[in-house]
């Protein structure tokens, strides 16, 4: 009686670590078949999500306005 239910707790063990094998090995499948193909995706999500918005024109204008504030007082002091 001792044998049989060590031969079937061994088997049990042999299956869930065939399991966990089988698991682990899905685990580095890819989708995708290219680099390229990955790239195209992440770009595709990553604008879906609205990362790659137009950026506003405030920035622009207040670099453009403390260069003339700046040129006008240079201008004032020389």
């Amino acid at each position: 009686m001792m044998i049989l239910t060590r031969e079937h707790s061994q088997s049990a063990d042999a299956t869930s670590l065939d399991r966990a094998a089988a698991l682990a090995r899905n685990g580095f499948a890819c989708m995708f078949s290219t680099a390229d193909e990955y790239e195209q995706a992440l770009i595709a999500a990553r604008r879906a999500e609205g990362r790659y918005t137009v950026p506003s024109k405030l920035p622009t204008l207040v670099f453009i306005a403390c260069t003339a504030m700046l040129a006008g007082f240079w201008l004032v002091v020389i």
